[in-house]
């Protein structure tokens, strides 16, 4: 760990040397992965995962990280579906709620006190109280290694999107907008959230 009047640099193997790890506040906010799943034997599952994101266009596919091997994890390894539910300021308490350390027999969709929604094209249940989400089926499930080689109890699960659902209100002249959403993004620290505002937008084309 090295130190000058500007900088504070670090080789997080050999710790950070700060109250809190920065990595996950300097990568963010981030997009919210609130994801649906059953087990095959009844049992739902909802649950929020901070390290989410798209990956591709076409086909669409996106993809969370399980730290650990969760209930979620388990379900789509079973399951071979998820669904992503967009985690709006309205839903933002309720999606916490969702995140309570339970056992598998819990459905978080009756703690949180939200409604399972049937799917179209797959069998995971969506949040009814969400104005987006994807039905999605697992096209991969990779556990994480180190630049070693050595494993890391991680998964990265990647899903492809086979249906999409949007509540109209957020069409405007057929373009999703964003911001009037309202979604909530995970800052860092143990408790940092954000939402996008629509005052805060700005535009910039790509070079030509």
């Amino acid at each position: 760990m090295t130190a000058t009047a500007d900088i504070h640099s670090y080789q997080p193997r050999q710790g950070h040397g700060l109250p809190h790890d920065p990595f996950n506040a300097i990568v963010g906010p981030r997009p919210i992965g609130w994801i649906g799943s059953h087990d095959g034997a009844g049992h739902r599952n909802l649950a929020p995962y901070s390290f989410f994101n798209a990956f591709n266009y076409v086909p669409p596919i996106v993809g969370f990280a399980s730290i650990g091997a969760k209930d979620t994890l388990r379900n789509v390894q079973a399951t071979g579906e998820f669904t992503w539910n967009l985690v709006t300021r309205e839903l933002a308490e309720r999606m916490n709620a969702s995140c309570a350390a339970v056992p598998p027999e819990v459905d978080e969709f009756a703690l949180a006190g939200l409604t399972p929604l049937a799917s179209q094209q797959v069998t995971a249940p969506r949040v009814a109280e969400s104005p987006v989400s994807f039905e999605c089926r697992v096209t991969q499930i990779v556990q994480l290694t180190t630049a070693a080689g050595a494993t890391v109890p991680t998964w990265l699960v990647l899903g492809e999107v086979v249906a999409v659902h949007i509540a109209r209100r957020l069409l405007v002249n057929g373009v999703y907008d964003t911001a009037a959403a309202r979604p909530v993004l995970r800052g860092g620290g143990p408790a940092d959230y954000f939402e996008i505002a629509p005052e805060l937008r700005f535009q910039m084309h790509r070079p030509t």
